[in-house]
C-alpha cells in the first residue's frame, strides 16, 4: 500500500509537465528598437515607392507550445509616415490619404491565428484605418523565439508578416483613376517582440 501511495504522489508530481502546465502563454511587448512597418504601393505604374512607420506600439498573448495567438493589438502614429520625399510624406499625411489630423491612430487587432506549420500561418483580424475598421489577414512566419544574445537577455520573438491593403475600401481613393497611385497597397512587417516578465 505504501509503495502504491508513493507511486500516485510521484504521477502527481510529474503530471504538471505531461500537460504542459508550465508553457503558459506569455505576454509580448513590441520592441520598437527593432520594429518596421512598412509598404509599397505603385507609382504611375513606373515603380513602387516604399514608405515606412516609424510610432508603433503594441503587444500580444502567445503559447510557444501550442501556437495560439491571442489578445494582438498594434497601434501606428498615421503622422509618422516617411518615404524620403518631404513634399509627398506632407501630401500622405492629408486628407487625400491617411488624413493624419483627423484619424491619427491606425489599429490592428486580432484574437488568434491559424497554424499551417511550425513556423508559418495566417493571423486574420480587423484594420482600422480612417475610422472604418475592416477584415485583413497577415501572412506570418515565426523566425526565431529565444533568450537574446545580449542586452536586456529576455525571451524575444522575431516574426516576418505580409499583407494586402485596399485603400479605397477604407474611402481612401485619391489617384485610384487612371492608376496614379496603386489601390492595392502591399504591407511588409519585420518585428521583434520582448517577453514581458
Amino acid at each position: 500500500m505504501r509503495r502504491i501511495v508513493q507511486r500516485l504522489c510521484l504521477a502527481l508530481a510529474l503530471a504538471p509537465l505531461a500537460t504542459g502546465a508550465w508553457a503558459d502563454p506569455a505576454r509580448y511587448v513590441i520592441d520598437r528598437d527593432h520594429t518596421v512597418v512598412a509598404f509599397l504601393v505603385k507609382h504611375i505604374g513606373y515603380a513602387n515607392a516604399l514608405g515606412r512607420f516609424t510610432d508603433i506600439s503594441g503587444s500580444f498573448t502567445y503559447d510557444d507550445t501550442t501556437q495560439e495567438l491571442s489578445d494582438l493589438s498594434v497601434r501606428i502614429g498615421a503622422a509618422s509616415v516617411q518615404s524620403d520625399h518631404e513634399a509627398r510624406d506632407g501630401h500622405v499625411r492629408g486628407a487625400d490619404f491617411l488624413n493624419a489630423e483627423a484619424f491619427p491612430e491606425i489599429l490592428f487587432t486580432a484574437d488568434g491565428g491559424i497554424p499551417s506549420s511550425d513556423s508559418t500561418g495566417v493571423v486574420a483580424g480587423e484594420l482600422t484605418l480612417l475610422g472604418q475598421s475592416l477584415p485583413l489577414s497577415l501572412d506570418v512566419t515565426l523566425n526565431k523565439i529565444g533568450a537574446y544574445p545580449f542586452g536586456h537577455k529576455k525571451e524575444t520573438l522575431g516574426i516576418s508578416a505580409r499583407a494586402q491593403v485596399q485603400r479605397s475600401a477604407y474611402g481612401m481613393d485619391y489617384a485610384v483613376a487612371g492608376d496614379i497611385v496603386g489601390d492595392m497597397v502591399d504591407v511588409i512587417i519585420e518585428m521583434e517582440a520582448i517577453r514581458e516578465e
